[in-house]
């Protein structure tokens, strides 16, 4: 395991360790989460299925790189049926 130190911004080594866990990791298991490396810090973009799942998410990231400056850009979508009728013009 690469251990990550410093105030320097992220490389690219960091942004592929971080996807790699997110898709290899069975608790995380998420293949629609990007990690794209902006100036000094990593945004992490998608959607999941929960507020939960995006902490869980975040948390874990947080955890594994605490020295590596996180943004999210994480959106919930809706899973649940639409519970109003949609009328069309």
């Amino acid at each position: 395991m690469t251990v990550h130190r410093g105030a320097g911004p992220p490389d690219e080594y960091v942004e592929a360790e971080i996807q790699r866990m997110l898709t290899e990791d069975p608790d995380v298991a998420e293949q629609g989460i990007t990690v794209v490396r902006r100036e000094r810090a990593l945004v992490l973009s998608g959607e999941v299925e929960s507020p939960h799942r995006r902490e869980e998410i975040l948390r874990r990231v947080a955890e594994r790189f605490p020295d590596v400056p996180i943004t999210s850009d994480i959106g919930v979508i809706r899973t649940q049926a639409p519970t109003q009728v949609e009328e069309l013009p």
